[in-house]
């Protein structure tokens, strides 16, 4: 039996259920989904009109958000504040769970290769995970858009027949290509790269496996939260605009 020591690019396949590929950034998808759902049913169960030091903490993290999306989104918040938080929530838990000891030692083996294969695998290194996500992210910048201006500000600002407009239309076209490979790859990029960075110095520190990632574990956890920053942040921003008159 060998056991994988280098990080694939792509995700490993653990098993196939009627035809349809379950991969090892699956289960770490709906893992993450199940605990979201499980924070929430928890803090839900204890919300008090006297809140603890807990719900406290949570409050003025919610409330610091609300607050910096009203700054950027104005009278929009209320639309736009839902899915900064959400991208927020789901990507910084994913991404810190692919920290926790263990998640990534797992092992099963793969079938046809003899080889052991990572159980779970922080699903934001998955590509195919950070392209999803910024295809929801950018679609649901265009469903606001339509809401909130109309369909026809909404087309003026791609269509125009004046030659200048429409060649910025033809730059808009192409900008919003670049934000579904600028958000995904940026988010895939950073996590990828640090998961390998973890993998290749616990290889290397062999008599030190526990202590000697933990420098990397921290700085790690520091680009987990910006990362899951930046995503949020950018999706918030690219809403506002979308949600603006063209002319304004």
């Amino acid at each position: 039996m060998v056991y994988r020591t280098m990080i694939s690019l792509k995700p490993e396949i653990i098993t196939t259920i009627g035809g349809f590929s379950v991969t090892n950034t699956i289960g770490s998808t709906l893992l993450t989904d199940l605990v979201i759902i499980a924070v929430v049913f928890f803090l839900n169960r204890f919300l008090a009109l006297n809140p603890g030091r807990l719900q406290n903490i949570i409050e003025s993290v919610i409330e610091y958000f609300h607050e910096l999306t009203a700054q950027v989104a104005g009278d929009r918040v209320e639309a736009i504040f839902p899915w900064f938080i959400s991208f927020f929530i789901f990507i910084f838990i994913s991404n810190i769970m692919g920290l926790f000891p263990g998640f990534e030692t797992m092992q099963v083996l793969e079938k046809g290769t003899g080889e052991y294969i990572p159980l779970l695998r922080t699903a934001t290194s998955d590509l195919n995970v950070t392209v999803a996500l910024a295809v929801v992210s950018v679609t649901a910048t265009h469903i606001l858009s339509i809401r909130h201006i109309g369909v026809f500000n909404y087309l003026k600002r791609f269509f125009s027949f004046n030659p200048f407009f429409m060649f910025v239309g033809v730059l808009e076209m192409v900008g919003e290509g670049t934000k579904l490979v600028s958000l995904s790859f940026r988010l895939f990029g950073n996590i990828f790269a640090g998961a390998v960075v973890l993998s290749t110095v616990s290889t290397l520190m062999t008599y030190s496996a526990f202590w000697g990632p933990l420098p990397f574990m921290a700085l790690e956890m520091i680009v987990a939260l910006i990362q899951a920053l930046v995503f949020a942040m950018l999706t918030m921003i690219f809403m506002s605009i979308m949600t603006t008159v063209h002319e304004h």
